[in-house]
């Protein structure tokens, strides 16, 4: 493997100072948690816009999207129209009923409809969720800087050294940026990226024998090019049904129920700037995985099919192999920097969940104390911490995609949060007991089936019970979650006379 250059150094080196200095510059005059939080909501529809994309995408989509199709083709686009579905739904459904009060948590909408109890238990279910998710982007950015640091350390010890290297450096930058810091550095590291990848295409097409025109010609019989499916079984994660419907009902969760994202809606300067940003980054997503996807089949005909041990290492490894000495360094640092700033993104959004949905009422103090900011930054630094250590448990070298591992571990409880906010806007009947009943039925159900492989390997007179089960492909997982949640929570409701909901919490 070609090693990196004093100039790939100097630019990895400049960039991540760089961007640090931009985060601590433009969260410089924080006067609050609020402003921490949620940057005041002065941040403009197109800024949260790309902020969506970055955060959900970044070092994921750019480290293994283009693997996907490397040992595929293009069928993950049928999740990403489905994903568009899942937000266009949301922007009229869930996004206003968190601009009608002067929401920072998505969770304080359950406490007002149904009790503090709720809102803790969604928030605890949040956190839980996200810890483990993001602590698998960090591994999977770990990923290059392994690829950076390999010759220089034990094998034994590369991966444990990359993913602290990136998890410092996370925290140093999340506990001094806040939001601002958050929504502006990651505009800058998506375009990067973007430009990487657009780089990392002419680059392929001059590097392979009869260009693009060859690699098309070998692809399009082999099938690469295939987007679309209609094979109507729930075990094929990659086909229409599964990508729209189970595509739309992860977006919807994972951008209404899921703080990271809807702390950056809240952001925004109103209702229609919120939604105009949470649709346009639908929009954005399936141009994005569209780029890196086509990337995916460009390095295919490259490597001649090439069978690689970790599909995550594939683009990685063709930065470091193939691209020039600085564009290189510029990539690599686009990797760290996209993941630093989403796991920024990341910490910020627990912090706040921790600071205001559990902190705040249990002291009974104001969101405006000058106490709360500094509670913020100690939770943001806990976080960070949790965040890293989980990283350093995950196994190396997993057989399955990254991205998949991180949507898979979403979508386990993603069902039951978003079955938990449907039944407080569309069952008047549902109670607080019920949600709750609801939510936990629902996710202990999709624990089971998100488990079942393991479940059945630990009790063997299970397996064959258990078998179906874990046939059953990820995009599905947040639609079963959303049925299970919603048929209990409305079963339980009919036990008791309809409940009166309550205007909309202010805190």
């Amino acid at each position: 493997m070609r090693g990196l250059n004093a100039l790939d150094f100097i630019v990895i080196i400049a960039y991540l100072v760089g961007i640090t200095l931009l985060g601590i510059y433009v969260g410089r005059r924080q006067k609050d948690a609020k402003d921490y939080f949620v940057a005041d909501r002065e941040i403009p529809w197109w800024a949260v816009m790309f902020s969506i994309v970055a955060s959900e995408t970044s070092a994921l989509t750019f480290i293994s999207i283009p693997g996907l199709a490397y040992v595929g083709n293009l069928g993950f686009l049928e999740i990403a129209v489905g994903y568009l579905v899942g937000r266009i739904a949301l922007a009229y459904t869930l996004l206003p009923r968190y601009y009608e009060g002067n929401l920072v948590t998505a969770y304080a909408l359950l406490e007002h409809r149904f009790g503090i109890a709720a809102r803790r238990f969604t928030s605890v279910v949040f956190m839980v969720t996200r810890g483990m998710a993001d602590s698998v982007r960090v591994y999977a950015t770990a990923v290059p800087i392994a690829l950076i640091i390999g010759p220089l350390l034990p094998r034994a010890a590369v991966m444990p050294v990359a993913v602290l290297v990136l998890g410092t450096l996370t925290v140093i930058y999340t506990i001094r940026g806040g939001m601002r810091a958050v929504v502006w550095t990651e505009i800058v590291q998506a375009s990067v990226y973007l430009l990487g990848g657009l780089s990392a295409i002419v680059l392929v097409g001059q590097l392979m024998p009869g260009g693009w025109s060859s690699i098309i010609a070998a692809a399009a019989p082999a099938g690469k090019f295939k987007i679309v499916s209609w094979t109507p079984i729930l075990t094929q994660p990659h086909t229409m049904l599964a990508g729209v419907i189970g595509g739309a009902f992860l977006s919807m969760a994972s951008h209404g129920a899921d703080q990271l994202i809807v702390q950056r809606l809240l952001s925004a300067r109103s209702l229609k700037a919120a939604q105009a940003a949470v649709i346009g980054s639908g929009v954005a997503v399936i141009i994005q995985f569209a780029l890196f996807l086509t990337l995916g089949v460009g390095l295919w005909g490259l490597y001649g099919g090439k069978v690689f041990p970790v599909p995550d290492a594939i683009f990685p490894t063709f930065i470091v192999d193939q691209m020039p000495h600085g564009l290189v360094g510029l990539l690599l640092a686009a990797i760290l920097a996209a993941t630093m700033s989403t796991h920024s993104g990341a910490i910020n959004s627990l912090a706040a969940a921790a600071t205001h949905d559990i902190y705040l009422p249990l002291t009974g103090r104001a969101p405006d104390d000058p106490r709360t900011l500094r509670i913020g930054r100690f939770f943001a630094l806990f976080w960070g911490i949790v965040l890293t250590g989980g990283a350093l448990l995950f196994p190396q070298n997993p057989k399955t995609s990254v991205v998949v591992v991180a949507l898979s571990i979403a979508s386990f409880t993603y069902g039951g949060l978003l079955g938990g906010f449907f039944l407080a806007i569309f069952w008047r009947r549902a109670r607080q007991r019920d949600a709750i009943l609801g939510m936990s039925v629902g996710i202990a159900a999709m624990s089971v089936i998100v488990f079942a492989k393991q479940i059945g390997a630990a009790i063997p007179d299970w397996a064959d019970t258990l078998a179906p089960l874990a046939t059953i492909a990820y995009p599905w997982f947040v639609l079963i979650g959303t049925a299970i949640t919603l048929l209990v929570g409305m079963l339980s409701s009919l036990t008791h006379a309809a409940a009166q909901p309550e205007r909309i919490a202010t805190t």
